[in-house]
């Protein structure tokens, strides 16, 4: 049964040129705005395989983001989920929210053993997705780069080359990246598809690129 959408927002410009468009192919504004629907959502049919960094500023700044990210994926397919060691400042808030905790016990993600743990983790929390897409924040490496950098560059790199689908949060605070080699933060930067700093209830985001001294110059 056709249905009818009530599209707000067009300015008379824009409907003018629409309708110029219109009669000059020969087709009803309806047929354009439905083709460009059903192109849209021939797109959106694409999972994504997302990596981001989230580096955040102070704990508060955290459960914002935390709250506003549920609010955008409430009542959608993803699947909510995080991981993060015991009586962390996130958990109490993401479980009141529903999302799944992941977080395998007993918690051991530091020493020999640390790898295979965080692969238990990320295993833990794909089951129970039921293949939905993944809307995940791990907290688990937030912890492993506070007591080691490079530790969590190596999980970093394995989860990069085989990533689940959805989207993957990982959060620095932002004085552990501070304490970091520079050359381990640009690394870090690079693994990910986009890079968010997190203050109060802003998010910024940061583009990094390799440049040449010649550009300095230029514009």
């Amino acid at each position: 049964m056709a249905k009818d959408i009530l599209i707000r927002g067009f300015d008379d410009e824009t409907h003018t040129n629409l309708s110029k468009k219109s009669d000059q192919m020969g087709v009803s504004i309806n047929s354009i705005v439905k083709d460009a629907v059903e192109q849209w959502l021939d797109k959106k049919t694409h999972v994504p395989y997302v990596h981001d960094l989230l580096i955040y500023s102070d704990e508060k700044s955290m459960n914002s983001f935390l709250k506003s990210l549920d609010r955008m994926t409430s009542n959608t397919e993803w699947f909510k989920s995080f991981a993060a060691p015991p009586q962390h400042h996130t958990e109490k808030i993401l479980s009141k929210l529903d999302w799944y905790n992941g977080t395998v016990k007993p918690y051991k993600p530091h020493g020999v053993d640390g790898p295979k743990y965080c692969g238990h983790v990320i295993q833990n929390i794909v089951k129970a997705s039921m293949k939905r897409p993944l809307c995940c924040v791990d907290f688990v490496i937030t912890d492993v780069a506070n007591n080691s950098f490079s530790r969590a560059l190596e999980l970093e790199k394995e989860y990069d080359a085989s990533r689940l689908p959805g989207l993957m949060f990982c959060p620095y605070k932002a004085s552990d990246l501070m304490k970091s080699d520079i050359t381990d933060m640009i690394e870090l930067f690079l693994m990910h598809d986009r890079i968010f700093v997190v203050k109060n209830d802003d998010i910024y985001k940061l583009h990094i690129t390799k440049e040449s001294i010649h550009k300095i110059f230029l514009n």
